[in-house]
């Protein structure tokens, strides 16, 4: 039996996007933001957006959904950020 090593991906991309739901969740429920990065987010959002264009470039399950999904959740963090931000 041939061990497929997209299984690590797989295992990866969850543990890592479940990451940021604890976040987005706190942000939904509370809406403080004081202590969010805004720069941190971008960054994030910009490196995701990359990871992603590079998981479908080589054909990667694994990289293409945790990239989607973690874009996804970073992006509500961004618009949480912004929409909660007091003027």
């Amino acid at each position: 039996m041939e061990f497929n090593i997209e299984i690590i991906g797989l295992l990866a991309a969850v543990l890592t996007t479940s990451s940021f739901v604890p976040q987005a969740f706190k942000i939904w429920h509370t809406k403080e933001v004081k202590d969010v990065s805004l720069t941190m987010y971008i960054a994030m959002f910009i490196g995701i957006c990359l990871w992603f264009y590079y998981g479908v470039h080589i054909d990667s399950l694994s990289i293409i959904l945790a990239n989607l999904a973690s874009g996804i959740i970073v992006l509500s963090i961004l618009f949480f950020k912004v929409r909660y931000t007091k003027k």
